[in-house]
């Protein structure tokens, strides 16, 4: 049948596709820039909702402190005002995020962490990252994109 064909591991041009697809002509721009962020990191980037909150902070502002951030990240995932946020919470989240998260982001150019003052701000795959997000947002947890988007909205409820 066409286009019953393995995938392959390259990537196929239009006019390859082309001839196996009848002559149908595809409108796909397959060609693409070695810059781009591949899936997978970018994937694994935003596989755990700490860190796609992390991510969405950026929309809001693009220099955290890490005791901001854990206040921040605290407050959108239980769903409690920051003022609210108890000691131990943010202490558990503090952790969380300088222990695993951040270094994970690190690790795949979405952020820098400068450790001397405990300061996150976005590296070199930070935009790629944010729209893989802001186009899967219906799909991820959508109490993270209504806090988000509340906040960089500039209405500022998280409800």
């Amino acid at each position: 049948m066409a286009g019953d064909h393995p995938p392959t591991d390259r990537w196929e041009t239009d006019s390859d596709r082309s001839a196996e697809d009848g002559g149908v002509e595809h409108d796909l721009d397959l060609n693409v820039s070695e810059s781009v962020l591949e899936l997978q990191p970018t994937f694994a980037a935003i596989a755990h909702p700490r860190r796609r909150y992390l991510v969405y902070t950026l929309l809001e502002d693009t220099a955290w402190s890490l005791d901001d951030l854990a206040t921040k990240l605290a407050a959108w995932e239980t769903d409690t005002p920051e003022a609210d946020i108890a000691t131990l919470t943010h202490q558990e989240m503090y952790a969380s995020l300088y222990h695993t998260h951040i270094p994970k982001l690190v690790d795949l150019d979405v952020i820098e962490f400068d450790a001397d003052t405990e300061t996150i701000t976005p590296d070199h795959y930070a935009t790629q990252v944010l729209t893989v997000l802001e186009g899967a947002g219906a799909s991820l947890d959508n109490r993270q994109e209504t806090h988000a988007r509340s906040e960089f909205d500039g209405d500022g409820d998280t409800q």
